[in-house]
């Protein structure tokens, strides 16, 4: 589609095709179908999806619950556009070659709670150490974990006293997933010697130096 009007004809279609009387560009509105006495539907038409269509979508609210965004290409990421659209009660059409297709019809959106990860979430911000990291720091930084200082703290004490076993370094460094930790190695810094017994390794002193991390 090379122009917003090309969009026009084929949802005007669709829209007839169940029995709306459509007319185009009513009071700023792209699109507005009556049927009988339900309420109208208002359909605002875009060639790309963007913010600024989802703003248009959203203003039509206040006039009809009944708001679909068209487009007339496919987005790259549709499942979470789908999701944005359900969030704000907007629903989506895609006209492609003179067709429109209803992909998501609007609809209050009533979330569903994940438990589990609030629960994840809640618990990180609870065993992390004070507030090592910005607010919108580049990913590609390592971020500083509850689990990544608990790893280091092992690391530390390991570096100062030498190999130890397990139930002594949970105790004296206050690692309560020390045998997770040093039985996984995720960062690669630790090694068992002998049967729960673990020293800290090459990699495991950079890691110290890393972070800044001086043993104890």
């Amino acid at each position: 589609m090379t122009l917003e009007s090309d969009l026009y004809a084929p949802v005007k279609a669709l829209l007839e095709g169940q029995g709306y009387v459509v007319k185009g560009e009513v009071r700023g509105c792209d699109v507005v179908a009556v049927r009988g006495n339900e309420p109208p539907v208002v359909v605002e038409l875009k060639r790309t999806f963007g913010l600024g269509l989802v703003l248009q979508g959203v203003d039509r609210l206040a006039l009809t619950d009944l708001v679909y965004l068209a487009v007339g290409q496919w987005p790259k990421q549709m499942k979470n556009v789908k999701k944005l659209c359900r969030r704000v009660g907007l629903g989506f059409i895609v006209v492609s070659q003179d067709k429109a297709d209803v992909v998501l019809d609007p609809a209050p959106y009533v979330p569903r709670q994940n438990k589990r990860k609030a629960g994840r979430l809640l618990g990180e911000h609870a065993r992390r150490v004070g507030d090592p990291n910005l607010g919108g720091q580049a990913m590609r930084a390592p971020l500083m974990t509850a689990y990544r200082q608990e790893a280091l703290r092992c690391a530390e004490l390991l570096a100062a006293k030498g190999p130890m076993k397990v139930a002594a370094l949970r105790a004296a460094c206050d690692a309560p997933k020390a045998a997770q930790i040093l039985q996984q190695d995720v960062y690669g810094w630790f090694e068992r010697v002998e049967r729960g017994v673990y020293a800290i390794t090459p990699k495991g002193r950079e890691g110290l130096e890393r972070f800044d991390r001086k043993p104890g």
